[in-house]
């Protein structure tokens, strides 16, 4: 049948972002997300910024996912 395969989340940014034109490495992409982390713990009034910014990035990786396999 189907094999299904088991992705990380950092596995659909890094296909998106490279879909992009953008090359992130894991490591750099660990950091940025201790950093906003951090962040977040110490300013909690940023967690509605740094979450609205990543749903939106996150959707025109799924949208251009999209209009990529319509093709």
């Amino acid at each position: 049948m189907f094999k299904l395969e088991k992705k990380s989340m950092s596995d659909y940014v890094d296909r998106g972002l490279k879909k992009l034109g953008i090359t992130i490495s894991k490591p750099v992409l660990a950091i940025l997300c201790i950093i906003f982390g951090i962040l977040v713990i110490v300013f909690p009034t940023l967690l509605v910024w740094i979450v609205g910014l990543f749903l939106v990035i996150q959707g025109i990786l799924l949208l251009t996912d999209v209009l990529e396999l319509k093709r």
